[in-house]
């Protein structure tokens, strides 16, 4: 997950590697979903943005096979770096700020990346400029705004601080620059960036072991920021920690919208 300086969810934590399998679990069954029925397959030559964690590198590897290139950036690149091979190449590098690679590509994908980004715009358009003609650019981001409890179901006590907790998770988003309802404005503007094809849909885990996992982990790096903000205290952090371990909550996360769109071929 690419960061800029003013990312809350620093991939250097300890956190950071539990949040990315709880990612994983949650969301590779739909990014792969998506990826194959793009067609992603051998000989293809994919970016991937932001990547974090290992798995979808990996998975790209399998689909491309031995004449297909797969490039993974990030920022930090300590846990996509497991996914290194002969087709793997991973990469130290800023899609806000520095030049996009010297190559173009059949699929550049991110997800839950632009989101945190302050200036998304221009790393958009670095990924967009990327494509080939005919090219694949597949975009998955979050819309907390559009669904923003951690427990839909609030009817006791425990879930009415789970939902003042993520609250305060969301104020501390937004000040570090996040768009809180960015996912929903991915079709607008793919299109206006002159891609073809447009299509978008969402996926809203909820009551699932790993996003118990991934709101334990989100809270424990946040803790003392929570804490400090005024959003929680130390007590009202462990009893909520307490109901997660307990599974007594069904907690959600955010809609994840994938949006997908070709760069026009020149030839058409």
């Amino acid at each position: 997950m690419a960061h800029d300086d003013g990312y809350l969810l620093d991939n250097r934590k300890v956190e950071a590697g539990i949040r990315l399998d709880a990612l994983a679990e949650l969301f590779d069954p739909w990014t792969f979903r998506h990826i194959n029925e793009l067609g992603v397959g051998a000989g293809w030559r994919c970016w991937e943005v932001g990547a974090g964690g290992p798995s979808v590198p990996r998975w790209l590897a399998d689909r491309v096979g031995g004449h297909g290139r797969v490039l993974v950036t990030d920022i930090d690149v300590s846990w996509a770096g497991q996914a290194a091979s002969p087709v793997v190449e991973i990469r130290r590098h800023d899609v806000a700020r520095d030049q996009p690679p010297a190559e173009t590509f059949d699929l550049v994908h991110a997800r839950l990346v632009l989101v945190h980004l302050i200036d998304r715009e221009t790393a958009l358009r670095s990924m967009i400029e990327s494509l080939r003609p005919g090219g694949v650019l597949l975009v998955e981001d979050a819309d907390p705004a559009l669904q923003p409890l951690a427990c839909p179901d609030e009817h006791g006590p425990e879930e009415h601080l789970a939902n003042r907790i993520r609250n305060g998770f969301r104020h501390l988003l937004a000040g570090r620059g996040a768009d809180l309802s960015y996912g929903r404005k991915l079709p607008r503007l793919l299109r206006d960036a002159g891609l073809t094809d447009v299509r978008a849909d969402a996926f809203f885990p909820m009551a699932s072991p790993a996003c118990d996992v991934l709101e334990a982990a989100t809270i424990n790096q946040l803790r003392d920021q929570l804490i400090t903000g005024h959003h929680a205290t130390a007590a009202e952090i462990d009893q909520h920690l307490a109901a997660i371990a307990a599974g007594r909550l069904d907690l959600a996360t955010a809609p994840m919208i994938s949006v997908w769109g070709r760069r026009p071929d020149t030839t058409d």
